[in-house]
Order: C-alpha cells, then sequence, then structure tokens
C-alpha cells in the first residue's frame, strides 16, 4: 500500500511533487536556457583628482542645484571676467541724468504754470523803437490781495481798497552791463492818449501833468507802461509786478535777506526801527524797510535807493546754488512769489530769471544802480533832466555801457 499522497512516488530515481522523504538533498536540476542581452558598451572612465584623505564627494566646490566650476556662494570661478565697472558706471550716470531732467522739467512746468500772466503789452499804443537790451518794468504794489486783518497790522500796510505803486524802477539787462533805474512815483510825467485796458475805449492826451504813480491808479500797469515809454523814449519789453504779501513771503521762504545798513533809522507809519550794522532782515522788516520814506529828508529819492539795494540783495541771495539747488529752499521761494508776481502775457519764466540774474549782477558789481537824474521840481513833483534822460535811454537803446549819472 503506498502511504504517499497522489502524485507522489516511492520511486527513488524519478521523484516528481513537492518534495522527497530522503534525507540527501535533491541534485540540481536543468533549468531552461534564457539567453541574456548584450551589455551596453563601457564608457572610457574619467580621469579623478587625488585628493588626500578622506573624499566625501564634495570636495568640487559644488553645491546643489550649481553646476561644478564656479558660481557658489564663497568660492567663485577663478576664470570669470571681472565686473565691467566702466558699464555700470555709465548705466548709473545715465539713470541719475534722467532723474535730474525729468525734475527739472517738472519744475519747469510747474512753475511756469503759477506765473500770473495777466498784463496785455499789446494793448499799448504809439511805442518806441525796440532796443538792443531787455527792459524790465518792475513794480511793487500796495495791494493788500489775500491778506487777514491780523496781516495788514502786522505788516503797517493799513486797509486801504484797490492798490497803488510804491516803487517803481526800469531794469535793462544789457551784454554791456545791467542797468538799474529806479523812477520816483512822485516825478511830474504827461499823461499821453491811451486805449482803456478795459473799455477800450480811447483817450485822447489833454496834455495832463500829474505823479507818475497817478497813471497806474487810473488805468493800471498798460496805462503805466504807455506813460512810462512816453516820457522816456525807452520801449519796455517786459513788466513784473508784486505786492505787499506776496515780497515779504519771498523774504520769509529764502530764510530771511542780509543787509549791511550804513545808519539806523525808524518810522512809526512802517514800522520800521532799525539799527546801523550788518542784518538779517525777515518779510516784516524788510517790506518796513523798502517802504520807508519819512525818516529821510530826501524822501522818495532816499527810498529808491534803499528799494534798488535790497532788491539787488534779494535776488543775490535767491539767484544761488543753495536756493536754486536745494528743493526745500527753492520750492518754498518759487511757490510764494509766483502766487503773487503779475507779469505780462508775453513773459516766460527764462526772462523771470533773466531777470533775477540782472538784478544779481548789479549787486556784485556788474552794472548801474541810480534814479533817474532830476534837475528841480513842479508843484512839488520831482523833474526829470531831460538832457540826461534822452542820453540815458540812447546808451541801453544801443547796448552801450550807462555813463550818465543822476546828478
Amino acid at each position: 500500500m503506498n502511504d504517499w499522497p497522489d502524485g507522489w512516488t516511492d520511486d527513488r530515481n524519478a521523484r516528481y511533487g513537492r518534495g522527497s522523504a530522503d534525507a540527501q538533498p535533491e541534485g540540481a536540476r536543468v533549468m531552461r536556457h534564457v539567453q541574456r542581452p548584450a551589455a551596453p558598451p563601457q564608457r572610457p572612465p574619467v580621469p579623478q583628482q587625488q585628493s588626500r584623505g578622506y573624499d566625501s564627494g564634495y570636495n568640487t566646490g559644488q553645491v546643489y542645484g550649481t553646476p561644478p566650476g564656479g558660481g557658489g556662494r564663497g568660492g567663485g570661478n577663478p576664470h570669470a571676467p571681472a565686473p565691467d565697472w566702466r558699464r555700470r558706471i555709465k548705466i548709473g550716470s545715465i539713470v541719475v541724468l534722467v532723474a535730474v531732467l525729468g525734475t527739472t522739467i517738472g519744475t519747469y512746468f510747474w512753475a511756469d504754470g503759477k506765473m500770473r500772466r495777466e498784463v496785455d503789452l499789446a494793448k499799448v499804443i504809439d511805442r518806441p523803437k525796440e532796443g538792443d537790451c531787455t527792459t524790465y518794468l518792475i513794480v511793487g504794489s500796495d495791494s493788500r490781495e489775500g491778506m487777514t486783518a491780523e496781516e495788514k497790522r502786522k505788516l503797517h500796510t493799513g486797509s486801504a481798497e484797490g492798490k497803488r505803486t510804491d516803487s517803481m524802477m526800469i531794469l535793462a539787462a544789457c551784454g554791456s552791463g545791467n542797468t538799474m533805474v529806479s523812477l520816483p512815483r512822485d516825478s511830474d510825467v504827461e499823461i499821453p492818449s491811451f486805449v482803456g485796458s478795459e473799455s477800450g475805449k480811447s483817450f485822447p492826451a489833454h496834455g495832463r501833468r500829474v505823479k507818475l504813480n497817478a497813471a497806474y491808479a487810473e488805468d493800471g500797469p498798460e496805462l503805466l507802461v504807455r506813460t512810462v515809454e512816453h516820457n522816456t523814449g525807452l520801449r519796455i519789453d517786459h513788466y513784473a509786478e508784486i505786492g505787499f504779501a506776496g515780497f515779504a513771503n519771498i523774504v520769509d521762504a529764502l530764510g530771511g535777506v542780509e543787509m549791511n545798513i550804513e545808519k539806523g533809522f525808524k518810522d512809526k507809519k512802517s514800522g520800521a526801527d532799525f539799527q546801523a550794522g550788518k542784518q538779517t532782515l525777515n518779510g516784516e522788516q524788510a517790506l518796513a524797510f523798502v517802504r520807508t520814506r519819512y525818516a529821510f529828508a530826501e524822501s522818495d529819492l532816499a527810498r529808491t535807493k534803499n528799494q534798488q539795494k535790497f532788491l539787488s540783495a534779494l535776488a543775490s541771495q535767491a539767484a544761488t546754488p543753495g536756493t536754486i539747488l536745494n528743493p526745500f529752499a527753492l520750492y518754498p521761494t518759487m511757490g510764494a512769489g509766483l502766487d503773487t508776481l503779475i507779469v505780462d502775457k508775453d513773459m516766460s519764466l527764462f526772462d523771470l530769471g533773466e531777470m533775477f540774474f540782472a538784478m544779481k549782477g548789479i549787486s556784485g558789481g556788474d552794472g548801474t544802480s541810480m534814479n533817474m537824474p532830476v534837475n528841480g521840481t513842479r508843484g512839488g513833483n520831482l523833474v526829470w533832466d531831460k538832457a540826461k534822460v534822452q542820453q540815458l535811454v540812447r546808451q541801453i537803446q544801443n547796448d552801450e555801457k550807462v555813463t550818465v549819472t543822476e546828478k
């Protein structure tokens, strides 16, 4: 009887099934021959750098994500090209230049837009011929426009309505030298024929002789220009007017203006109270300085000299690199002045700059500062020396050095 399960046999020479009861291990079975694929061709070995000691595999300086040979932190490629500093400096210079140019253009349009071009010199008739110099009629008015009651009290301006000319001067910017000529407001002049600035109506001449500031009071800047041109024979190219508040604000925006006052004086009406010597005037003091007339024997003539002296000092301080190149000084100064400065319709920001630099040149000794030559009075008004005035005008028209004196 066969005790082996089905499929098993006791035949020791033929062993089928899952195992064998034989104590000896089975012999090796013959397996089917399986053909292996051919091995790929071997690449030539890469020569390795011989290192000392233990090689961790990081001796090439390579970091993750960085190809061998450089760019890793702390150990650049010794064969990498040096930075091109010329190119970097060139690009940096272009960036700075573009920034400066953009700021300059922006400032120009900002300032140009704030200018009050309210005077139309095209309304002035029968004008003299043009000369070789650029001429400006600079007017300081007693306008209280925009001033509060407290400001009027502080600046001793009073509360009169309207506005009148408090100072007038001709500035001639010439190649031969700049000339500033003050026109006393008490000057005896003739009102010529003119066309009304508002009505457009023609007014014939009647030979009326009045104080110069009466022309402004009668029909404003256009008639003032017409009267100055008629009585001098000199063509006025540009007009600039500033009121009390604007004048004081410009001085304060500059941080004051330094003046050397030769002789102390007081004037209750203007609020002036000055000691002799060098000092810095704020806006309130500056206004008192240029308005004072009753403290002097030659009231109007002495005052015009002070006005010229102060305006030259003001222009000299305003037209400096410390003001022009410093936005913290430039913008407040221009803002304070342009808001209250009234000019003619053809006046550009460049013309305004030329005017200031011409005044600065006079302060530095490059030019002449004088009163209109006077040789007497008529009814309390100052009569101009006609011969000297004609010579002065001729020299300015022909861009010649001014040799005329006021006395």
